[in-house]
C-alpha cells in the first residue's frame, strides 16, 4: 500500500491547481510536550485542515494531502520565508477531480453488524 500511495501523493500535489501550505505558530512544547495543553497549536491546525477538506468536498473539489518528511517542512518554510517559529504539518493539494477518477463504493453497515461482544 505504501509503495502505491507515496508516488500518488507526489503526483496529486504536482497536478493540483492549488497547493495550500497550512503553517501554524509553534510554541516550545509542540515537538517536546510537557502537558496536553502544549499540544494545542498542532491539534488546532489539524482541525483547520479537516475543515478545509470538508468545505472543499462540499463544493465539489478534490483534495490530497502529504506530510513532509525529515527536513522537508523546514525547507518549504524557508522557501516561502515563513517565520522561524512556524511549522508546516502538511501540504494540501486542491482542485477539481478528473473525470476518469476511480469511484470507491461505500459499503453500508448497520450497528448490529459491527458490534462485537467478547470477541474481536
Amino acid at each position: 500500500m505504501y509503495a502505491i500511495a507515496m508516488p500518488r501523493q507526489y503526483s496529486m500535489l504536482y497536478n493540483a491547481s492549488h497547493v495550500i501550505l497550512p503553517f501554524f505558530k509553534s510554541n516550545s512544547g509542540v515537538m517536546n510536550p510537557t502537558s496536553v495543553s502544549s499540544l494545542n497549536p498542532i491539534t488546532s491546525v489539524w482541525c483547520v485542515i479537516e475543515n478545509i477538506f470538508l468545505a472543499a468536498t462540499a463544493e465539489g473539489l478534490a483534495c490530497s494531502m502529504r506530510i513532509p518528511v525529515g527536513i522537508e517542512g523546514i525547507n518549504a518554510a524557508k522557501a516561502v520565508s515563513a517565520p522561524d517559529n512556524y511549522l508546516l504539518p502538511c501540504y494540501i493539494g486542491l482542485g477539481y477531480p478528473v473525470d476518469d477518477r476511480p469511484f470507491v463504493e461505500q459499503i453500508e453497515y448497520n450497528a448490529k453488524q459491527k458490534m462485537h461482544f467478547g470477541k474481536w
